[in-house]
């Protein structure tokens, strides 16, 4: 392609953006924003997506076969699997003017996930045991109501998502099919160059699964997840998840004081408390009081400088889900108001749980359960009874260690790029899809889901690939392999190696501006990333050209048939 033919520009002095891959990406020409979360893919960023979801197919054609299914949706498949109401990015889409809406009032859902229109596909064609295993996979435009589209094409309202559905007549069934599938992920990121930073980790399994999910993860600075790995074994887990053992508290002494009582009205924050105590964070705590689904009441008593994980309680607590207590029976429990709450002298209907992070400290502070009154230099075995076992349900911090061997973890932050779920019966139920099997007897189907974000992998992949001057792309997804420069004097022998690139195949891009100077091709041959710029013209002799590498900083001159075969092999 000529450059003069791509009718968009560079914009090397254009404004910084809230990220990276916004910023090279909107200046350089790939991309152009409409509004806030949604882009247009212009003729290089298409060249660059088109190219991330053709990997991805070729790899998804391995274990499942493509379609293509509706942006739209009726209301009652959302309301046959209940999650109307409760997926908290979904649109909808009706009539935007008085005249559409004459011709009709209907209104559909604009699909932000496809669950709810393949399992009735699946269940239309496959019913027999003999039908199974299999999967359906799309690539597709998806569209979500995110309360703050940013990071570029991280995270947007309307984004490209392949997404695949399998299906299976067991439960160990699904999970073959779930570790063949990480196999054929782990394929896709290395031949996008990703794979030395891309991490399998565990994720919450959600309300589809008791075990953990997947994610895939690209360790990015300006990712939003923030990743755990143990050193001795590479073990990953998002920090939503991660089984977490506090360090030791260092105490300044081990005397334990004398028990009291301390007024202090309107702490907000256990920052303020301990400077109000003179202690440290590590000796406060705090008692946060949940109702179960089955009308218990639980206190949750974690160390301060630690929150709660209602994920992790929720599965200690042996219930389907809890929620903060409201203010009638906090009062009722511990004759106090919200704020005040502490495991002395619970209401005995009440059951504790004990973080592990409160093991070990001496004279240590926790609620009165007295308004505006905090009890100050209690201790286990003497103030109060040491718990017959310590859990872990915080949300893990840095410097945490890994239980099973004692080791701090490695925290860095991440930007996910796929996952899996292991959906098994939670909308074939919904959608009463069973099999028949041998006998004739009819069985639950069991499904997975399988995600991948091209546009955001094309975002991370800048992320990951870039200079102070430019996008420097893997060659797999670059939208060229070369990027032909013609300086003053050298516009015909360019033409004729153009001519001999496109013939051989090579994708390449010739700046054929002819009254752009040197360094404005320069620094857009930089900007725009292809993996190799080859100058024509200037001082380089006859049959020679000037070969380097975008990810190198020395060219070296080399002939014409060199540059051929380099491209070529």
């Amino acid at each position: 392609m000529k450059y003069t033919q791509l009718y968009t520009k560079t914009n090397k002095s254009g404004k910084d953006f809230d990220s990276i891959n916004a910023t090279y990406l909107i200046n350089g020409g790939f991309i152009d924003q409409t509004m806030a979360g949604v882009y247009t893919f212009l003729p290089l960023g298409l060249r660059v997506l088109n190219k991330i979801e053709q990997i991805v197919r070729e790899e998804m054609n391995t274990i499942g076969v493509e379609v293509l299914m509706p942006a739209l949706s009726p209301f009652a498949l959302w309301e046959q699997t209940g999650r109307l109401d409760t997926v908290d990015v979904l649109m909808k889409t009706s009539g935007a003017n008085e005249a559409s809406r004459k011709k009709s009032t209907n209104e559909y859902v604009l699909n932000s996930t496809h669950e709810e229109i393949i399992t009735p596909i699946a269940k239309k064609f496959n019913r027999s045991y003999r039908d199974f295993p299999f999967a359906f996979y799309q690539i597709q435009s998806k569209f979500r109501n995110e309360a703050r589209a940013k990071s570029g094409i991280l995270r947007g309202r309307e984004f490209r998502m392949k997404d695949l559905y399998s299906f299976h007549t067991s439960e160990a069934d699904l999970k073959t099919y779930y570790e063949k599938s990480k196999e054929v992920y782990t394929r896709v990121f290395e031949r996008m160059g990703l794979g030395h930073v891309t991490y399998l980790t565990l994720a919450s399994g959600g309300d589809f699964t008791k075990d953990y999910s997947h994610e895939f993860q690209v360790k990015c600075q300006t990712g939003e997840d923030e990743i755990y790995r143990v050193p001795s074994t590479g073990l990953c887990f998002n920090k939503e998840v991660t089984p977490s053992k506090a360090p030791a508290v260092k105490q300044v002494s081990t005397d334990r004081a004398e028990y009291k009582e301390v007024e202090g009205k309107g702490m907000i924050g256990v920052e303020v408390l301990a400077t109000f105590l003179n202690i440290s964070v590590e000796l406060t705590t705090k008692t946060m009081l949940y109702q179960t689904d089955d009308g218990k009441v639980v206190a949750a008593v974690i160390r301060g400088g630690y929150d709660i994980n209602e994920e992790k309680l929720t599965k200690i607590i042996g219930c389907n889900s809890i929620s903060l207590a409201d203010q009638e029976t906090v009062k009722r429990v511990t004759n106090a108001e919200i704020g005040y709450a502490g495991p002395i002298n619970l209401a005995k209907e009440v059951a504790i749980y004990f973080d592990d992070s409160c093991q070990g400290r001496v004279n240590f502070e926790c609620g009165a359960n007295k308004t505006n009154f905090h009890s100050i230099n209690v201790n286990f075995g003497r103030d109060l009874e040491m718990p017959e076992k310590f859990y872990d349900f915080k949300v893990a911090n840095a410097g945490d260690l890994y239980p099973e061997t004692g080791e701090a973890y490695e925290v860095f932050a991440a930007a996910e790029v796929g996952n899996i779920f292991p959906l098994n019966t939670k909308f074939t139920v919904a959608h009463s899809y069973t099999y028949t099997d041998e006998q004739g007897k009819e069985q639950p189907v069991y499904m997975g889901s399988y995600g991948i974000g091209p546009s955001r992998l094309m975002g991370v992949i800048v992320e990951t690939f870039h200079d102070e001057r430019g996008i420097v792309w893997p060659e797999a997804v670059a939208p060229f392999q070369v990027h032909l420069i013609s300086l003053r004097g050298g516009e015909d022998k360019a033409a004729a190696l153009y001519s001999q690139l496109t013939e051989a195949k090579i994708e390449v891009i010739w700046d054929d501006r002819p009254k752009a100077g040197p360094g404005d091709k320069f620094s857009d041959a930089d900007l725009i990333g292809c993996p190799v710029r080859i100058l024509v013209g200037g001082k380089t002799e006859e049959g020679m050209v000037e070969w380097k590498k975008r990810s190198e900083v020395d060219s070296q001159n080399i002939t014409v048939a060199e540059a051929l075969r380099r491209l070529q092999k």
